[in-house]
């Protein structure tokens, strides 16, 4: 696995007005779980999932703003479909991914 760019990650989030709200694995969730971040093999090219219970009409602006950001420095955000998160148990929550 390629080298995880979270520093560079953080301030292209941050340049984008949000802020990372959780980071596990390869997964980094923002604003209150309304997108996702998904590293991928390639260093400079993440995925960006979209919460589905989220406002999409929302989220679609700040996808555009993580978008340019990216791009700016030097990074892909790429469209990576849909997620929803799930209770799985009193300690666990399910995740899954939708294309």
């Amino acid at each position: 696995m390629s080298e995880r760019k979270l520093g560079i990650v953080k301030e292209i989030v941050e340049a984008a007005g949000m802020s990372i709200a959780h980071v596990y694995e390869d997964l980094v969730f923002l604003n209150h779980n309304a997108l996702l971040l998904q590293f991928t093999e390639e260093s400079s090219r993440l995925l960006l999932r979209v919460n589905r219970e989220a406002e999409q009409e929302t989220v679609m602006g700040g996808v555009l703003l993580l978008k340019q950001a990216a791009q700016e420095h030097g990074m892909q955000f790429a469209d990576g479909g849909d997620y929803a998160l799930a209770q799985d148990g009193e300690e666990s929550v399910r995740l899954e991914f939708f294309s």
